[in-house]
């Protein structure tokens, strides 16, 4: 009687493996999964070519959205040459991809400013702005963190920000919270199970 009990067990352990083996393997982002948020969901803005734009614009494309300033001494440069580098790790993929930088100074990042500052990092990105009311509905909707700190003259202050960026799949989703400073390869990574 115990043999059979050991000989059951171990047939529906083995079926087991064997249903195991033929379930497709789920890929693991690297970053934080938002899949199913109800924040972040539109923005109204210009991009730095003057034309109005909205999510639904980029539907077809994974959308990575980050928030910054031009004068940001570090985490925004330093965010959009990582994104510049995902854009060569993903070859081809690349051009299912739009990287928008959302300017959380409207007063000094002008349509120019932008249009000279963001496509530097790669020609493909578009920089986007609104007046102030714009940015902080914008900002309140991602639920990004913002504030001015002054610095020795009125023209001279800093913007304190959150410094992460989201990830919308092609069908307009959110999907992804990217940690600052992670290198480019987990970024690529988790972009192209986007794309699948």
């Amino acid at each position: 009687m115990k043999i059979f009990k050991h000989l059951a067990s171990m047939l529906m352990a083995l079926s087991l493996l064997g249903l195991a083996a033929c379930m497709p393997v789920q890929e693991k982002f690297n970053n934080t999964d938002l899949t199913g948020l109800d924040y972040a969901k539109d923005f109204a803005l210009t991009d730095h070519n003057g034309k109005p734009r909205t999510l639904a614009d980029f539907k077809g494309k994974a959308v990575v959205i980050f928030f910054g300033y031009t004068q940001c001494p570090d985490v925004c440069p330093t965010t959009m040459a990582e994104m510049a580098s995902v854009m060569k790790l993903l070859g081809s993929d690349a051009d299912k991809v739009q990287v928008l930088f959302v300017t959380l100074d409207p007063e000094r990042d002008t349509q120019a400013l932008l249009a000279s500052y963001v496509p530097n990092f790669d020609k493909r990105f578009l920089g986007l702005y609104g007046d102030a009311a714009a940015t902080a509905k914008v900002a309140k909707e991602f639920k990004v963190f913002y504030q001015k700190v002054a610095g020795k003259t009125p023209g001279s202050y800093t913007v304190d920000h959150t410094a992460g960026s989201y990830v919308f799949d092609p069908q307009g989703r959110i999907r992804l919270f990217l940690r600052h400073g992670q290198g480019a390869e987990p970024v690529a990574h988790d972009l192209k199970i986007l794309l699948k």
